[in-house]
């Protein structure tokens, strides 16, 4: 099997920032909002004369993102609408420099993304309400589809990737994908190249230029690559609310402690985990998306170098537990623990501490030395080790610290 580095290299990325941004954050009801609303095009193509995003908006975006542990950003240079963030040059006037702005989006987005080595990454939409041949002469879309992935790959330096979504539209047609993977192989070979699957087939398997499966917003699952010729990376993406680009009314937001776990569930099977922010009109983030991603950076500031690099190991597993997992790096067993509470005085927190034992099946027996770490506290943690089963016995988080998820470094004999 192939073992591509460039897909290595996206694995250790680990943390992502999607990012739905366009016409649609205008009215403020979802990426979606042409189609569900059956708004006519001339009505909505209008949105053209107020698009206009402040000066900087590229440079906070990055900013957020490099300080939640971010390792790169997906923003869609172009969704289902048609509308392109980038300088088309001259495939089609429905893009940014030709709206109020008068900019091309996606090179203040790549400069502010290069600035701060975040990997700039492209969504792009294979269906288009905008562009008249996807009705009426498929065969010629798909040549407008691919000078436009063309434009993307060669003007904007090296790119981390391309993030394909839509092909589910059209399932039974023939949508050249050879050519169209051949585009970016031609001038960005070692980008990477994602195409949704969907809710409908998540971690499905493609073309075999396809570099990662997606699971989008469900739980990732380990692949079958026993007859794949190459290794193939995965990605789970998810949105904080309902909506994947802004809705003014969308107040269901998930709590930061949900996708946090979610976060590092995805690294069970060395999962990519793509969270989803939908900016304002003027490309600024709400405050409650800019504070869940803080959070995510605590939690990134004490494991993140463990959640990169660690990946799944058959050295050992955790028995009974239905979220912990154990990952291995550089000879050490890392075990991640949810659900510990935090433990005060019964009047101030109202929580009661039980113990919270795990037991790991170890492969290789040991009679050597052991250590239990707690990494956010330093604080060595009892254990038992009988029959090859280590027991490690957890503690509660103290008052004023809960970080969702504890990783407990385990060194064994002479690793």
């Amino acid at each position: 099997m192939i073992i591509n580095q460039y897909i290595r290299d996206f694995e250790n990325l680990g943390l992502g920032m999607f990012v739905h941004f366009g016409l649609y954050s205008i009215l403020g009801r979802g990426e979606w909002v042409r189609s569900l609303e059956n708004i006519p095009a001339e009505e909505y193509e209008s949105l053209t004369d107020r698009f206009d995003p402040k000066e900087g908006w590229a440079e906070e975006l990055a900013e957020n993102a490099k300080n939640a542990g971010c390792g790169y950003i997906t923003l869609t240079a172009r969704h289902h609408d048609g509308f392109s963030l980038y300088d088309t040059c001259g495939l089609t006037d429905f893009d940014a420099p030709h709206a109020l702005c008068g900019r091309d989006i996606v090179k203040e987005f790549v400069d502010a993304c290069n600035k701060r080595g975040l990997k700039p990454f492209f969504y792009h939409t294979l269906l288009d309400w905008h562009e008249q041949t996807y009705r009426t002469d498929f065969k010629a879309y798909l040549k407008y589809l691919r000078k436009s992935i063309g434009v993307l790959c060669k003007n904007y330096g090296k790119i981390g990737g391309i993030w394909f979504d839509g092909m589910w539209d059209r399932p039974g047609e023939d949508w050249e994908e050879d050519a169209l993977y051949a585009t970016i192989r031609e001038f960005q070979p070692e980008a990477m190249i994602i195409n949704n699957t969907g809710l409908d087939a998540r971690g499905a398997l493609g073309h075999i230029e396809l570099d990662s499966v997606t699971f989008e917003r469900g739980n990732p699952k380990p692949i079958n690559l026993e007859s794949s010729p190459k290794y193939i990376a995965s990605e789970m993406c998810e949105v904080m609310n309902d909506c994947w680009g802004i809705g003014f009314n969308d107040l269901n937001y998930k709590s930061p402690a949900m996708l946090i776990e979610e976060m590092v569930l995805c690294r069970r099977t060395r999962a990519n985990f793509l969270m989803n922010t939908g900016p304002r009109p003027d490309g600024s983030l709400r405050t409650v998306d800019r504070g869940i991603f803080e959070l995510i950076g605590r939690w990134m500031e004490k494991f993140g170098d463990i959640f990169r690099y660690a990946v799944p190991t058959s050295q050992a597993a955790v028995l009974e537990k239905e979220k912990d997992f154990i990952l291995e790096k550089d000879g050490k067993f890392y075990l991640f623990c949810f659900g510990l509470p935090t433990v005060a005085d019964p009047n101030v927190s109202g929580r009661v501490w039980a113990d919270y034992d795990v037991r790991i099946k170890l492969k290789e027996p040991t009679t050597g030395r052991i250590a239990v770490t707690a990494i956010d506290t330093g604080e060595s943690l009892p254990y038992d080790l009988e029959d090859g089963i280590l027991t490690v016995h957890g503690t509660p988080f103290k008052f004023g610290s809960n970080l969702v998820v504890r990783v407990i470094e385990i060194t064994i004999g002479g690793k």
